[in-house]
């Protein structure tokens, strides 16, 4: 299993453990998050970019890889990529540049698997 697959996997795995705990918080939290990046005055991309630059603000991996994925699946490009994590790494400082390091790198993966044609 590949780096994606693992991270899609964990997610899915426990995110069903949490939202089967039948946690009125979470299961309203989820459908908040979830509906939040649906197309409304902005469209679903822009609060995926948005999404992906406040989470590397915030310096959350996990929220990083996730974003990431939306915006790829969305068809943001690599250079518009780089312009949403130079605004990251201009908000959050150097800090966030070790996440910018792992966004390119999962980013590279993306690319990989949309070319050999590989997503599940």
């Amino acid at each position: 299993m590949n780096r994606i697959d693992e991270f899609r996997t964990f997610r899915a795995k426990m995110n069903k453990k949490i939202l089967d705990s039948d946690n009125l918080f979470f299961k309203r939290f989820y459908n908040l998050d979830t509906r939040c990046y649906e197309d409304g005055a902005l469209p679903a991309v822009t609060k995926e970019m948005l999404g992906l630059a406040t989470s590397a603000v915030l310096r959350c991996d996990d929220c990083i890889k996730y974003h990431l994925e939306k915006c790829f699946e969305l068809g943001v490009n690599r250079d518009q990529m780089f312009e949403i994590m130079s605004v990251a790494n201009l908000v959050g400082g150097s800090i966030v540049i070790p996440h910018t390091r792992r966004a390119v790198e999962y980013w590279d993966m993306l690319e990989e698997e949309s070319a050999n044609g590989s997503k599940q």
